[in-house]
């Protein structure tokens, strides 16, 4: 009998401890996807962030309970509702001014199974905290979603023409997605075989260069491939005012046409990049190939491999703007994205690390400001804002490298801005044009290092990402400490601080001075490479 009293004690104590959780305040808000049918068919699946009070929602589908959705009157629920009862429905309230617990509060009063929220703002989603903890007996759940999912529901509620059915849950999210570790290696590999190719692609200057669609000679075009754009001091000023003024530009006036443009630019890069990269390095290999030229009206005499590599860039590149919004668009984009980060890599170089320690503190200014110093201006974060396209009617900036989230239920990209790969590329093939000069090895030179350097500093953007909640980091936050400060701090003990510090490739090459430019000369390579810059998340 006292056995049997025991565990009735017991099983009184848990269900009270259940209840009371029901409305105790968690300090973790669920990730919620909400299934939709109209009229019994199935639409788009929206997603929200869930209360940290009420009910706790189910993590697997399965386990959801599909319920019909209704606007009541008022409609931000914040005082009682119509004498219309919401038994059994999930409501479908506005923001309004009053406390989340005491809209969810009204909503259970009238028999709501639960609430969803549409926000009002359109930066980020607020946490439903709790208020009145002393009174607060919620049991049911409540979500926030967006103000643009918001109106997708609100319209099709509007007039009572369609019935709406909704079911919430809170799938897990993997702690580590492969996509991760897919878009590490992307991005080390890239930088890496940027700051190899030209000793990949190397080949006797006397078979010809083959690599451009041009009217000139083979001697001028030589010279012209040949020719290296040198970063100065003033292309950090340059940098920052273009870049800053570019991307205010896309922020105020970004729509579908304004990101058609830079699509159309996307193309037009990755296609020139491309088409140099595989002819260079196919005719590094099979050096005869270019010899065999046709004469093309307003082109002149054109190597046939050259012309051929041409057409398939061309016609990749048409392929995927006109799929860049199916699932699989973003192997098209990093394929090009890849192409284009190599070739800017190669017609740009930094003389010494002076002029790479005012561009790359420059651009680990300018991310840090317009991530997250902007919103105290702006009142949203800029970068980020660009980064999600907001107003661009369903289209995406295409200047970054792209992984979809394998193993994620709320699905997305993990993404890079090819600015946090050209500007630590450009130290990083510094470093190996360093190490050749100076004939080091890989231990005791600086390339390796800086590597390694660039892949720590990517491993702290994916932690701090994972620690903030997925809140977007401006990489260069983490990249220039990690091959700025690695390059300097080497360079300090070693006692070559100074030569790396007022380093000129000139002054050991002389005869490569005819083919090298400075930086301010090429308005057209600042406005690619700041253009480039402008993209990264």
């Amino acid at each position: 009998m006292a056995a049997s009293n025991l565990a009735y004690t017991i099983l009184l104590l848990c269900s009270l401890s259940v209840a009371a959780s029901d409305s105790s305040c968690r300090t973790t808000p669920q990730q919620v996807i909400i299934k939709m049918w109209i009229n019994g068919t199935e639409g788009n699946n929206i997603e929200g962030l869930g209360a940290l009070f009420g009910e706790t929602l189910p993590v697997h589908e399965k386990e959801g309970i599909r319920l019909p959705a209704m606007i009541p009157q008022p409609v931000d629920c914040c005082s009682n509702l119509s004498s219309k009862q919401l038994s059994g429905s999930i409501a479908i309230c506005q923001r309004g001014d009053c406390d989340f617990s005491t809209k969810a509060e009204v909503v259970q009063s009238r028999g709501g199974s639960g609430m969803l929220v549409i926000d009002k703002k359109g930066d980020g989603l607020p946490v439903m905290d709790c208020s009145n903890t002393e009174t607060l007996n919620i049991s049911i759940p409540s979500v926030v979603v967006t103000k643009s999912d918001g109106e997708v529901l609100s319209k099709a509620l509007a007039g009572g023409r369609s019935s709406v059915e909704l079911l919430l849950y809170a799938p897990l999210r993997p702690v580590l997605d492969m996509s991760v570790l897919f878009l590490w290696f992307m991005a080390v590999g890239t930088v890496t075989c940027a700051s190899l190719w030209k000793g990949l692609t190397v080949r006797d200057k006397s078979e010809g260069n083959y690599s451009q669609l041009s009217l000139k000679e083979s001697s001028e075009t030589d010279e012209e491939d040949e020719e290296i754009v040198e970063i100065n001091m003033m292309s950090a000023v340059v940098f920052v005012i273009t870049a800053s003024a570019f991307l205010l530009l896309l922020y105020y006036f970004m729509s579908s046409w304004f990101v058609w443009l830079l699509i159309v630019l996307f193309c037009i890069g990755g296609i020139q990049g491309m088409h140099s990269c595989v002819v260079s390095l196919v005719s590094s290999k099979w050096r005869n190939l270019g010899k065999r030229k046709v004469n093309i009206p307003l082109f002149g005499n054109v190597s046939i491999f050259s012309l051929i590599v041409f057409v398939f860039c061309f016609a990749f590149t048409v392929f995927w703007a006109a799929h860049r919004k199916a699932s699989y668009s973003w192997i098209g984009q990093d394929i090009l994205g890849i192409f284009l980060i190599i070739t800017v890599l190669q017609l740009a170089q930094l003389p010494n690390i002076k002029v790479a320690t005012v561009l790359l503190c420059c651009a680990f200014l300018y991310d840090i400001f317009w991530v997250f110093l902007s919103p105290e201006i702006f009142g949203n974060s800029v970068m980020i804002a660009v980064a999600e396209g907001d107003n661009s009617g369903g289209e995406s900036i295409p200047m970054l490298l792209r992984v979809p989230r394998f193993y994620d239920p709320f699905g997305g990209y993990n993404m890079i801005g090819f600015g946090d790969l050209v500007f630590p590329g450009l130290l990083v093939a510094f470093s190996l044009r360093y190490d050749k000069e100076k004939k080091k090895g890989l231990a005791n030179g600086y390339f390796l290092w800086l590597t390694v350097g660039y892949g720590l500093g990517l491993l702290f953007t994916y932690l701090a990402l994972y620690l903030m909640n997925g809140h977007g980091q401006p990489a260069l936050l983490y990249l220039v400490p990690c091959t700025l400060g690695t390059i300097v701090i080497l360079g300090l003990v070693r006692g070559e601080l100074k030569d790396l510090w007022n380093y000129s490739l000139d002054d050991h090459s002389p005869s490569t001075n005819s083919s090298r430019r400075s930086f301010t000369d090429r308005v057209d390579c600042v406005s690619e490479t700041n253009y480039i810059e402008v993209r990264s998340p």
